[in-house]
């Protein structure tokens, strides 16, 4: 298939053209001429972190996540990340973060102390003494992890991503830490030298995503994805960008009436739906346009709609209202929810030909389907008191953690040294 007129730039570490512009020494600006300097947002406080907890966890432990929080930032002290912020900022982001994925007390206060071993006079043993053992194994698990490098010789690389697997795999909250702080760091690479954002960049499209992506946490993954290729590719990521944004402006009326015709359509068979429009985000759009060597212009479903609705059943009547009403795209249809994705997804997906002779890419699923879609394992509730560990429960309820044990388990087996 032809492509399209106006060629993307290819995702390659390709050198990138700079323009030096060169200012007279003694040229001093004007007052008005200097541009301010952005404001920092001030730090989430200690109540503040406790508030956003509470509204998930009303019995969370706040002794445990105010002792966290002030040794965390007494211990980071007069330390200073790249962009000139506090250094607590950030493990206290990664906590922020966690937060919105709705995760047990110890997990959060592991995210405030991730960086203390590594990076302070802290000692395991003080962590232990002071907040238990649970929460030390989770600080000294991503230590270690913080040790490997995972963008090295493909030898060298297996083995690590070996021991990445290693280290998570008897607590998956390890993990779910690690994605967080890396989510922040990809958020503010800007700061750091142009090598140091690349190799954080490939790291992240080459491990971070799929795994985040393996464990069914979609909103994360698509995040990490967007970041990498804004940093590896940003030419392309521009392109994209605009066009995204000049399309969904010139379709906001279309998205609307979709929105409110199949509310309506849902809402008058007596089911009562969310419906909702969302736009694919500009990796996403490149790599389909990559896999099929089609041009922007020929891309027909850059927007998507989500039905959110009570139980099961329901979704299967909702799709029976939708292919009843509009006709359908032939090969189209995916049933999700009697087979689930490996990685815990469910769905019904289905395309047809909406109002204007537009195609229409729609995903029917109830409200539980929908919060494993975006958060994945760590929409199972770790945080609530249950028999069992986390570990065990996951092992109960979660395809995707059933994947990593095996993963896992077969990554022991090949250990050098070790007799399978």
């Amino acid at each position: 298939m032809a492509r399209s007129p106006i060629d993307l730039p290819r995702m390659q570490n390709q050198p990138r053209l700079r323009v030096a512009v060169a200012r007279a020494p003694d040229l001093v600006p004007r007052d008005d001429e200097v541009a301010p300097k952005p404001r920092r947002p001030p730090m989430m406080r200690q109540f503040e972190l406790i508030d956003r907890v509470k509204q998930f966890n009303p019995a969370a432990n706040e002794d445990l996540l105010n002792r966290a929080y002030v040794y965390a930032m007494r211990a980071h002290g007069e330390q200073k990340r790249a962009s000139g912020d506090p250094y607590f900022s950030h493990p206290l982001q990664v906590a922020a973060i966690l937060t919105d994925l709705k995760l047990d007390d110890a997990t959060i206060a592991a995210a405030l102390l991730h960086d203390t071993i590594e990076d302070t006079d802290a000692t395991r043993t003080e962590i232990d003494r002071l907040f238990g053992h649970d929460i030390g194994v989770l600080v000294e698990g991503l230590t270690k992890l913080k040790k490997l490098d995972l963008v090295s010789k493909e030898a060298k690389q297996a083995e690590n991503l070996r021991k990445l697997l290693l280290a998570i795999a008897d607590d998956v909250r390890v993990l779910l830490i690690k994605l967080a702080d890396r989510l922040h760091n990809m958020r503010t690479l800007e700061h750091r030298p142009p090598e140091a954002r690349r190799i954080t960049a490939e790291e992240t499209l080459d491990i971070y995503a799929p795994l985040a992506g393996r464990m069914g946490m979609q909103e994360m993954r698509e995040e990490l994805e967007d970041l990498s290729f804004r940093e590896l590719n940003p030419d392309a990521y521009k392109v994209i960008s605009e066009r995204l944004e000049t399309l969904a402006k010139r379709s906001k009326g279309w998205i609307a009436e979709i929105e409110q015709q199949l509310a309506k359509k849902l809402a008058d068979s007596g089911i009562a739906a969310e419906v909702s429009g969302r736009r694919k985000r500009a990796y996403s759009i490149w790599r389909k346009m990559e896999r099929k060597a089609v041009g922007f212009e020929q891309l027909s479903d850059i927007f998507g709609f989500r039905v959110v609705v009570g139980g099961a059943a329901e979704c299967y009547r909702a799709l029976g209202i939708v292919h009843t009403t509009w006709p359908v795209v032939p090969g189209r249809f995916k049933d999700y929810i009697s087979t689930p994705k490996q990685n815990d997804y469910r769905s019904l997906h289905t395309t047809v030909i909406g109002p204007g002779k537009q195609r229409v890419e729609l995903q029917i699923r109830t409200r539980e389907m929908q919060q494993i879609a975006e958060y994945g394992i760590a929409a199972h509730a770790l945080y609530k008191v249950s028999a069992g560990s986390p570990t065990e429960m996951l092992s109960r309820e979660s395809n995707a953690y059933a994947w990593l044990r095996r993963t896992v388990a077969f990554g022991r087996r090949l250990q050098p040294g070790r007799v399978s």
